[in-house]
């Protein structure tokens, strides 16, 4: 087996992006693997020095097959480099990986990701594959299949990223026009859809809900991790597009997750009660409140 190539996104966090290299090079296949680092440009003179610092780490790092650094000159944004990124070398290699500079992983998840990738090449229904497991739900089977996309640590091939829309007005037309937006939010569990329309409206530049509503508008599935091979560690204010709380926090599995190719390929209905529930226990009013008081409080 060929492993397929990491890409990793970073931009002005020096010191998680140190954590998320040390923990990558320590994946059992590391040295057999080839690094493309996507370093942004500063967006502001206030960014400059923690973009120079980024820079500084990852020109001293090794252990990894070959590693490639690409500085962007100017700020791309971190939408925009990713689908620069992710098209050009899944073009390439027809698979990637694709880690942010905030993602710990586990010293089994290049195997996992390859392993998945390998077994579900030839799957046309099956579209990505998801290493972070946040309900930590103990029902869960080692994998299962779902039609939802995760972004924190996650791989894809040449097949499946052709049917990427960057165009969120097309995306949430044809959502509506199917009645489909309740079942893209989970039963209204979690909005979506208004992700999306935010969207479309410039208030957020997300390509993770334009890449989730693609595959979703193609009835196409990912293969999730039901163990946490990734812990999201930008949840302390720091990043750009994460907050700071625990909602989404993981327990890394640090020993192996076997891929066994699942028959038939349908949506898991565990897989999919396991993200609703744990939708409907975090995010409704009363949980929403509870939280914005303790935050007042500083519990």
């Amino acid at each position: 087996m060929t492993t397929a190539p990491i890409l990793l996104f970073v931009y002005n966090r020096p010191d998680h992006t140190r954590q998320t290299l040390d923990a990558l090079r320590a994946n059992t296949l590391a040295a057999e693997s080839t690094l493309y680092i996507y370093s942004d440009a500063a967006r502001s003179e206030a960014d400059t020095e923690s973009v120079n610092e980024v820079r500084k780490v990852i020109r001293s790092i090794d252990g990894f097959k070959e590693i490639n650094i690409i500085e962007r000159d100017k700020n791309w944004g971190l939408a925009r480099n990713i689908i620069d990124g992710v098209t050009c070398m899944v073009n390439k290699y027809g698979r990637v990986i694709v880690l942010e500079d905030d993602l710990v992983t586990s010293p089994h998840f290049l195997q996992f990701m390859n392993d998945a990738l390998e077994t579900y090449c030839d799957e046309p229904r099956v579209g990505h594959i998801y290493a972070c497991e946040y309900t930590q739900n103990k029902a869960l089977p080692d994998t299962y299949l779902i039609r939802f996309c995760g972004s924190w640590g996650w791989a894809t091939w040449d097949r499946a990223w052709q049917h990427f829309n960057p165009n969120g007005q097309q995306l949430l037309d044809e959502l509506k026009r199917r009645k489909l937006t309740r079942t893209f939010d989970f039963n209204g569990t979690y909005r979506y859809t208004r992700m999306l329309q935010r969207q479309v409206e410039g208030k957020n530049n997300s390509w993770a809900i334009r890449w989730n509503a693609s595959l979703f508008l193609n009835d196409m599935l990912a293969l999730n991790a039901g163990k946490s091979l990734v812990r999201n560690i930008g949840f302390d204010g720091s990043g750009t597009h994460c907050g700071s709380d625990k909602l989404y926090d993981s327990v890394l599995h640090t020993a192996p997750l076997p891929v066994v190719k699942i028959s038939p390929i349908e949506e898991s209905a565990i897989g999919r009660a396991s993200l609703e529930q744990y939708y409907r226990r975090t995010n409704s009013f009363m949980a929403k409140a509870i939280r914005r008081l303790r935050h007042i409080l500083g519990m």
